[in-house]
């Protein structure tokens, strides 16, 4: 298991941990919720499972890990238009309704790990792809997301086993 917690007085900063490491993470910015809307930069508190890991194969080998992976194709999206039938899935583009690319420049994208938040039933507007990925420099706040340095990411993902669980909190 998995638990993700906010940092006082810091609410788009906080602390993974597993086992007996603990890793510092950047957050939503506008830090853990319990009702989490689209748009609204916060990352969902609850507990979600671990789908699968996608990753950039032509920038990096596959992860070591001992997940389900799949390498991210240049027509991987997903999708954020709540009013769309594919809604908080993963879509091919191009594709008109609003979405994701999955293979950013940026970088962020280089390693990802599908949580199942909002899956089971996908309800409208209640948040689209929340991942586990890349931080920024700086750990700068996500849209939503919990993000490691690529090194930690790494640890991370080598550690993990098929139905893990994360739990985040407020």
């Amino acid at each position: 298991m998995i638990r993700v917690r906010g940092l006082p007085g810091q609410p788009h900063r906080g602390l993974l941990r597993v086992g007996n490491r603990a890793f510092p993470v950047a957050l939503g910015r506008g830090g853990i919720g319990f009702d989490k809307r689209e748009g609204d930069g916060r990352t969902p508190a609850g507990t979600w499972r671990i789908l699968r890991m996608l990753y950039r194969g032509d920038r990096t080998p596959r992860p070591v890990s001992q997940l389900e992976a799949r390498p991210i194709g240049a027509d991987d999206g997903w999708c954020d238009d709540p009013q769309d039938r594919r809604y908080n899935q993963p879509v091919h583009l191009p594709l008109t309704a609003s979405h994701e690319k999955m293979r950013r420049e940026d970088g962020l994208y280089d390693i990802v790990l599908v949580l199942d938040h909002n899956t089971r039933p996908r309800v409208k507007g209640r948040g689209s792809a929340v991942f586990i990925h890349i931080a920024r420099d700086g750990l700068k706040p996500t849209e939503g997301c919990v993000a490691l340095p690529p090194k930690e990411l790494k640890r991370l993902v080598a550690r993990l086993r098929p139905g893990t669980r994360v739990v985040i909190e407020p």
